[in-house]
């Protein structure tokens, strides 16, 4: 079953969302919302989205909607499988430093 890391934070979550979760079978990784310690979307995917969003001015959501899917395209499924895999050694250095963020 495919694993989800999202942002799980009740005001974040609609219904429908949760709903469409289910119904495509995704076991969705649950995190603490707003964790002190370890965000789990400030790094790798999300760093290379801020660097296509830096300084960019879109002028349609048509505009982007292309660019993200673009970048999206751009990585190879080996980027997306690294950054899943890192999580628990981010995490774990996380723990074995109690609770001390890293980037």
């Amino acid at each position: 079953m495919p694993i989800l890391l999202h942002d799980n934070a009740r005001p974040h979550t609609a219904r429908l969302t949760v709903v469409k979760l289910r119904e495509l079978e995704l076991e969705t990784l649950r995190h603490p919302p707003y964790s002190p310690d370890l965000s789990p979307t400030d790094y790798h995917f999300f760093r290379n989205l801020d660097n296509l969003l830096v300084g960019k001015l879109f002028n349609s959501q048509q505009a982007v909607e292309t660019a993200f899917r673009d970048l999206i395209d751009s990585r190879t499924p080996g980027f997306y499988s690294r950054g899943i895999g890192q999580l628990p050694l981010k995490w774990q250095k996380c723990v074995d430093n109690m609770g001390a963020y890293f980037d």
